[in-house]
């Protein structure tokens, strides 16, 4: 059988209604991101790539080790899952990214994180 390298990456955004400041253009939006090896062999996270939008196209480019202090490593259909954050200066923005993965056999592979919406939801009167 073939080696397949696979981490399956699904996100859950919520706004922080508490914790934001929209009129110090401050919100707040935790995040939840499931991995999980569907691959046939097992894999390291090593590092991370986010590419954070707001509303005004304003980018930024966020890596390091890890994520939220741990290197998961995934057997074949486990699965590992974290809350992380993150602050816009707009109501609306997105994220995406990847995460950089080392197999047991030693193959460096990318996970690719699926765009997802930050929305505050802000109702305007």
């Amino acid at each position: 059988m073939p080696t397949i390298q696979q981490i399956t990456v699904r996100v859950t955004p919520q706004y922080l209604r508490e914790q934001s400041d929209p009129e110090a253009n401050q919100y707040v939006f935790a995040y939840t991101v499931r991995m999980e090896n569907t691959g046939n062999i097992p894999a390291r996270l090593l590092s991370r790539h986010w590419v954070i939008t707001d509303a005004d196209g304003e980018t930024r480019e966020v890596r390091g080790p890890g994520v939220v202090g741990e290197h998961p490593h995934l057997q074949p259909g486990d699965h590992y899952e974290y809350t992380s954050g993150a602050i816009l200066t707009t109501p609306v923005g997105s994220m995406m990214g990847s995460y950089q993965m080392q197999d047991d056999e030693g193959s460096m592979f990318d996970a690719a994180i699926p765009a997802f919406t930050l929305s505050a939801e802000v109702m305007f009167h």
